[in-house]
């Protein structure tokens, strides 16, 4: 599933191709996404223009000119591009933004578990956004922050640092990464973790992810940016997939457990 680096960076891929655009036409192939298309999509948008493409956690929000917003979730496998001339629709391409002038923006989703939802200017909130936790970037997203929120919980690291309501953006290749770097162990109770261990993961998890939006996110099977291209922060995993195999910085043997259900690789010499 695309994670904060792989959206961002389609964020990135997208905006110099649409923002100041007009939208000529919304065609809608297949409304049956993970959530429907609204059938009103097309009219709403139309005329109306691109004014930025920002993004909150894993969704991408495209804001118009009318004051509504766009929010687009690529789901487990899909894409979204832009192109100079739209090619014939192939299989899975479910929704096509045309743009006056020629081109436009392509939404390809085979497991149609991505969204395109309208969300009106009138909506002070959304139902989506407003329970996720603070951007990994954001000041509010500090060593103290995480200390006090991990008190008193005895899930594990890991998933705690996954949980969108903790923080956007640590998926579970990007949690694993970041306690490796950290030295916490993803299976220690949150509740467990100190002040100097919050501050860490911190730091951690901000070079992480900024390493890998700057390396296009991660490609282990489908993910590709707005230009088509993949990722190549996998070639500086550290942990993840790679149980049973040294240590790239002692040579102890790495260990793998599922953690809440997802995979989950580390040290137990670095990461006590």
């Amino acid at each position: 599933m695309p994670e904060l680096p792989e959206v961002e960076t389609v964020r990135r891929g997208l905006a110099p191709h649409v923002i100041g655009r007009q939208i000529a036409t919304v065609v809608v192939r297949e409304a049956r996404l993970r959530w429907p298309v609204p059938a009103s999509l097309p009219a709403d948008l139309q005329g109306q223009r691109i004014l930025a493409v920002d993004r909150r956690g894993k969704y991408l929000l495209l804001r118009m000119s009318g004051g509504d917003t766009v929010l687009v979730h690529l789901g487990m496998s899909g894409r979204l591009r832009v192109f100079d001339a739209l090619p014939a629709p192939a299989k899975h391409d479910h929704v096509d933004w045309t743009f006056v002038g020629g081109g436009g923006l392509r939404l390809n989703d085979p497991r149609r578990f991505g969204a395109v939802l309208h969300w009106p200017q009138s909506q002070t909130g959304h139902a989506l956004l407003d329970h996720l936790g603070p951007e990994p970037f954001d000041d509010a997203f500090s060593g103290a922050y995480l200390y006090a929120r991990s008190r008193g919980k005895q899930v594990a690291t890991k998933s705690f640092l996954m949980d969108g309501r903790t923080v956007v953006g640590c998926g579970n290749i990007y949690a694993a990464e970041s306690l490796f770097r950290a030295r916490v162990r993803p299976t220690l109770p949150a509740g467990k973790l100190s002040l100097p261990a919050c501050e860490r993961l911190v730091v951690a998890a901000r070079a992480v992810l900024r390493s890998a939006i700057e390396q296009g996110g991660t490609t282990l099977r489908d993910f590709a940016g707005a230009d088509g291209l993949a990722g190549y922060f996998q070639q500086d995993l550290l942990v993840y997939g790679r149980e049973g195999q040294p240590c790239r910085v002692c040579g102890t043997t790495l260990k793998g457990q599922r953690i809440g259900q997802r995979a989950s690789v580390w040290c137990p010499k670095c990461q006590r």
